[in-house]
């Protein structure tokens, strides 16, 4: 059933706060309240273990009713990642709407509410306490980005909610909170594919440029260690204030550096205003750029395209990203599930179909039907009750049917089945830590800004970067 509400309509904001976005204070704000998130972060992962199976008073659980389940899209909608929430919920509205056409979950349809962090710990907090005191049949948080992770998470599995984040903060590649699951890789990964890639193309002076928002900066230290194992040297590394209008001064010192390329990922127009202006500085030719994974996404290309040509922008950039099915079973029913959303989604801009390969889009849709295929084999839609099976149903068991939309995986669920899903971003083989890593490809732009896969990194390449 298509979803009436739009993202405007069910998007709140953090109580007490409005929708200007602060610069140099709210950056000291942040670092305060990130220092303050660091040190909860272990104890909170204890209190994770323990907690028990009831559902949290915060937390009303859609079992006994009829009434929509909600799904919440936990991140920015504002601010210079506000480019993020709208994204997945592409994501979300796509993934529930085939969950409802094929039947719902239990009886119950599902529905898609943006939560706006602004990307920035200290709104989020009270943006995630407000949605819990608000949002009655709350069963699944995604999105949960590097912006507010580290501040949100503990408070997320306090409430015993089940999330499936888009954080790729290291920290939580070695802490446990029960009600926390990741299928994307940790930001010092993807530090290693953007130096194979350099590698594989010949880069041998290299100069970051990042954002100055939490996501972007943990890229860096991976990155400079990285580049110094493989032989690479570091020429320049400037960071980029997301809320400044000219990058001018930043530009001007990676071009008289002369780099073979340009490291970078900086969201909203920063990126583009860096770009034009290093393209201006270096007599009208561009820096080849090697993005991040969140370069893949069609706001980028379109801001980036606008500002160095389309052509420019094709033949000087690549990208890392997780290998994704672009064809069989899986892929077809996830590209029907987001297509069939084109053009409903407010704040989505570019070409649709980029969607397609966004770690957004990929893999916030496998956690939505993981956690909807485990809520039916549960029989229950609390968190505390069907969280332990998405292992069940990502991971499988000897002899599991392996099947590839929640269409295709509810009936046999239902039958008493055991399954395996695999979705277009692949098997999943969940850790300790609730991680599913894939493996990485080179991605690259069409003139036309369609994605297109040009190579792969292995497991023992990475593993050489960061041994």
């Amino acid at each position: 059933m298509p979803l009436a509400l739009t993202a405007v309509g069910r998007t709140l904001t953090a109580e007490g706060t409005n929708m200007t976005r602060r610069s140099h204070n709210t950056r000291r704000r942040t670092a305060a309240v990130l220092s303050a998130a660091a040190a909860v972060l272990a104890t909170a992962a204890l209190a994770a273990c323990s907690s028990s199976s009831s559902s949290s008073s915060g937390t009303t659980s859609a079992s006994g009713s009829h009434s929509a389940i909600v799904v919440a899209d936990l991140a920015p909608f504002s601010g210079p990642d506000a480019a993020l929430g709208p994204t997945y919920l592409v994501s979300c509205d796509g993934a529930t709407a085939a969950i409802d056409n094929a039947g719902g979950v239990l009886g119950h349809k599902l529905s898609c509410k943006g939560v706006d962090t602004r990307g920035d710990p200290a709104d989020a907090v009270p943006a995630t306490r407000q949605m819990f005191a608000t949002t009655p049949n709350l069963a699944l948080i995604i999105g949960v980005t590097s912006d507010e992770a580290a501040s949100v998470v503990p408070v997320i599995n306090a409430d015993k909610m089940v999330a499936f984040g888009m954080t790729g903060q290291s920290e939580f590649s070695s802490t446990h909170f029960q009600y926390f699951y990741r299928l994307v890789p940790p930001d010092l990964a993807e530090s290693y594919a953007m130096v194979v890639i350099a590698q594989q193309l010949g880069y041998k002076r290299i100069a970051l440029a990042f954002g100055n928002d939490i996501g972007s900066q943990t890229f860096i230290k991976p990155a400079i260690t990285s580049i110094g194992k493989a032989g690479q040297t570091l020429v320049a590394n400037e960071t980029l204030d997301l809320s400044a209008n000219t990058f001018r001064t930043e530009a001007d010192k990676i071009v008289a550096a002369h780099p073979d390329v340009i490291f970078t990922e900086a969201l909203g127009p920063a990126e583009a205003t860096f770009l034009s202006e290093v393209k201006q500085l270096n007599g009208g030719k561009m820096i080849p750029v090697i993005g991040t994974s969140a370069t893949i996404s069609p706001d980028w290309y379109k801001s980036v395209a606008a500002a160095i040509g389309a052509s420019t922008l094709a033949s000087s950039f690549h990208a890392d990203n997780l290998v994704t099915e672009t064809s069989g079973p899986a892929y077809q029913a996830f590209s029907k599930a987001l297509l069939s959303q084109q053009g409903k989604v407010p704040g989505v801009t570019g070409d649709f179909t980029t969607y397609l390969s966004a770690p957004g889009g990929v893999h916030l849709y496998d956690g939505i039907n993981l956690a909807a295929l485990a809520m039916l084999m549960a029989k229950s839609t609390s968190p505390a009750v069907y969280g332990p099976d998405i292992l069940k149903i990502g991971d499988g068991v000897s002899g599991a049917t392996i099947c590839y939309s929640y269409s295709q995986c509810a009936p046999l669920v239902r039958k008493g089945t055991a399954i395996r899903y695999e979705g277009p971003g692949g098997p999943t083989i969940f850790d300790s830590y609730h991680d599913s890593n894939g493996i990485f490809q080179i991605d690259t732009y069409s003139a036309s800004g369609k994605v297109n896969v040009v190579g792969t990194i292995s497991t023992a390449q990475l593993r050489a970067l960061a041994g």
